[in-house]
């Protein structure tokens, strides 16, 4: 076995086994959750560039900061599945498909909508904060972005993203995520690249957490195992 093979086996050979499992066992009924993510993402494209259907979907579906923060949380769960009315709607929903997806499956329906759920809500969160410090702060957004529309799905799906690459160890896979995150922000400074970076933040604080409780709790198992051990004898 060569060596671009072992990396490969590595790096998303257990990640594969359980997708491919999955999707052998029960093909699309694997993943009932993200073809109705899909089918709404897409409905919501399709009513929100009718000429009578922009306005509703604003009404439920539109997060800014300007808005008041009661209103914003209530609209936030079906804002994860708005699309951007200026980027073309297949590449949200070929992203969508991909990686929520692998997140249903990987992770459980559960798990896949609380991260996913966090994820957004930490760009809208910063967002707030950003507006805040103002310009001049290093993490800081002019005024004018409290207009802007919140970033929809895509918050989202690099949240899961880094998630999973951190479940199934995909560190190369995970770093490349959030290279691409990075080199957004640098090539064009908007909103939507610093939401998306505030998300990636917000996973790894839990991803950091969650390999902080495993480690304790591994510690525990080992000291029990030693205080329970009979004793040697001589």
């Amino acid at each position: 076995m060569n060596t671009a093979s072992a990396f490969a086996r590595r790096e998303w050979g257990p990640l594969y086994g359980a997708v491919h499992a999955a999707l052998d066992a029960r093909r699309w009924r694997a993943v009932p959750m993200t073809l109705a993510v899909v089918c709404l993402t897409a409905l919501l494209h399709l009513v929100q560039n009718q000429p009578w259907g922009l306005e509703p979907v604003r009404d439920i579906g539109f997060v800014r900061a300007e808005d008041p923060l009661w209103l914003a949380l209530l609209r936030t769960p079906l804002s994860l599945f708005v699309p951007a009315l200026d980027l073309p709607v297949w590449g949200a929903l070929a992203q969508i498909l991909l990686v929520f997806g692998i997140a249903e499956i990987t992770l459980g329906r559960p798990r896949t909508l609380v991260v996913a759920y966090a994820s957004t809500l930490a760009g809208t969160a910063y967002a707030r904060i950003g507006i805040a410090v103002g310009p001049d702060g290093p993490l800081g957004l002019p005024a004018s972005d409290a207009q802007v529309v919140d970033t929809g799905p895509s918050a989202a799906v690099v949240g899961l993203a880094v998630y999973v690459c951190h479940r199934y160890r995909a560190w190369l896979t995970m770093g490349l995520v959030v290279a691409a995150m990075v080199a957004e922000v640098l090539v064009k400074n908007n909103l939507a690249g610093k939401e998306h970076l505030a998300s990636i933040a917000a996973v790894l604080v839990v991803c950091a957490a969650t390999e902080l409780r495993n480690r304790r709790r591994q510690r525990r198992l080992r000291v029990g195992s030693w205080s329970g051990a009979p004793p040697m004898k001589s």
